[in-house]
């Protein structure tokens, strides 16, 4: 009997080590772990995360796992939920986009927290997060559509990862993975309104609701739940639910021959990523040809359809929270134009009621090209035409963002980033510590690393 597609990914799992690891993939697993703690520094002052760790706070519990910045221990189940919060909160962490789009740093803190919990060495924490990124990228090209143009979440796919993560750094053997992946996948599914429309404190949270999951299902497994290990391609299960077109190659093909985190994707900008190429090409025009925001008569944004309909929809044109605007690509653009740059603080309450961008953003159409579709995701282009009130058109074309693989943030890059997000909570010193900590992060314990983050 062949076996099913949990047991592969949980036979595969369980046998890989840390010597297994080619020198670089462990330095993108440190590079994206360098990132991801200055997003959660980030994210540390969001009223999202504030809700949440004082829920925690509240409720109490045992000691057994760090929570970033703050200090404070918690169950290791709750500090995966807020610690995958604050990494997700600004919408600036890492992404990967193919047939569907995701955040596979969302999964690093259930490696972290697992990992103190059990008293791991960071080179085991190391290996989980190298396994976080290979499925949740190898799930993005598992369904053809992908779930998203189905109308679910990408949280429905890191269901699946996350106790794998977990499973890992609690030592469950195949089997016993196998049934935390059929727990956890039985229950997990996310529609797709958090990303769609007036959007909420939840477009970010959901990802994160399924990597806490996924612990608490990898530690019923350990103590001998059972779960449904057909649960992709038995009867009512992933495949069967979501209908036809599934590459199954994809998801199981070639595994160890190379890892998919190098093929991963860092942000330059706190947006959603269809935005970034947009970004770019309209900070190149108006920058290389002096155009301020009082000169825009009319800004033309040809994309590919589904950017349209994700980034263009009526509510984008008057989003009223952090969470709607940075997934407006009428707003990014206005304040792109405006300030010539856009970062974290381009989506505070101040800025939501600055004039100048209001005066801007609906001069800023969106186009759908069926010609940019087909070069989707193997490229993710953008053209855009500014017109002026003097009636001087320029123009600017961009097939990917800053960030992507053949254009990759530099270690310069992801300090100025780090030392940005973290400015508020880190002197100089601290922070120039904590990147030493990050790069030499395989001689510590996970408990020595995680203590090294408290602010």
């Amino acid at each position: 009997m062949d076996k099913t597609f949990s047991r592969q990914i949980a036979d595969f799992a369980t046998g890989l080590r840390y010597r297994d690891l080619p020198g670089d993939v462990v330095e993108e697993v440190k590079r994206y772990l360098y990132d991801s703690i200055g997003c959660a520094y980030g994210g540390y002052h969001t009223k999202d995360v504030g809700i949440l760790h004082d829920i925690y706070a509240d409720m109490g519990g045992k000691e057994e796992a760090t929570v970033i910045g703050f200090g404070d221990k918690i169950p290791a189940v709750n500090a995966t939920l807020v610690n995958s919060l604050m990494i997700r909160a600004l919408d600036f962490n890492d992404i990967y986009w193919k047939e569907d789009p995701s955040h596979p740093s969302d999964l690093i803190p259930a490696a972290l927290a697992v990992g103190e919990l059990v008293d791991a060495s960071m080179k085991e924490v190391i290996t989980a997060i190298v396994l976080a990124y290979e499925f949740e990228m190898r799930l993005c090209e598992f369904a053809v559509p992908g779930v998203r143009e189905r109308k679910w979440h990408h949280a429905t796919l890191t269901q699946f990862v996350s106790p794998v993560v977990a499973g890992k750094l609690l030592g469950l053997s195949p089997e016993q993975m196998a049934h935390a992946i059929g727990i956890n996948g039985a229950h997990n599914h996310t529609i797709g309104c958090p990303t769609a429309g007036r959007l909420t404190m939840m477009k970010n949270t959901v990802d994160p609701m399924a990597v806490q999951a996924g612990v608490f299902a990898a530690l019923m497994a350990q103590k001998g739940y059972t779960g449904t290990e057909a649960v992709f391609e038995g009867k009512e299960g992933l495949m069967d639910v979501f209908g036809p077109q599934w590459d199954e190659a994809k998801l199981l093909g070639g595994l160890g021959e190379k890892f998919k985190i190098l093929e991963c994707s860092m942000k330059a900008f706190p947006t959603e990523a269809l935005t970034h190429t947009h970004l770019s090409a309209t900070l190149k025009v108006i920058k290389e040809n002096n155009i301020k925001p009082e000169d825009i008569h009319e800004v033309t944004i040809t994309t590919i359809a589904r950017a349209c309909d994700i980034l263009f929809d009526p509510h984008k044109y008057r989003p009223e929270s952090r969470e709607t605007a940075d997934h407006s690509l009428p707003y990014c653009i206005a304040a792109a134009i405006v300030d010539r740059q856009v970062t974290t603080q381009s989506f505070s309450d101040e800025k939501l009621k600055d004039e100048r961008i209001w005066q801007v953003i609906d001069k800023i159409k969106g186009e759908a090209s069926q010609d940019f579709e087909r070069m989707f995701p193997a490229k993710q282009p953008s053209k855009v035409v500014v017109r002026t009130t003097a009636g001087k058109e320029h123009s600017a074309y961009l097939e990917y963002p800053k960030g992507d693989p053949r254009e990759p943030m530099t270690m310069e890059d992801l300090s100025v980033k780090f030392n940005s997000l973290s400015a508020d909570l880190l002197n100089v010193k601290r922070r120039k510590e904590i990147r030493q900590t990050i790069f030499s992060c395989e001689k510590l314990q996970a408990r020595d690393f995680m203590a090294k983050l408290v602010v």
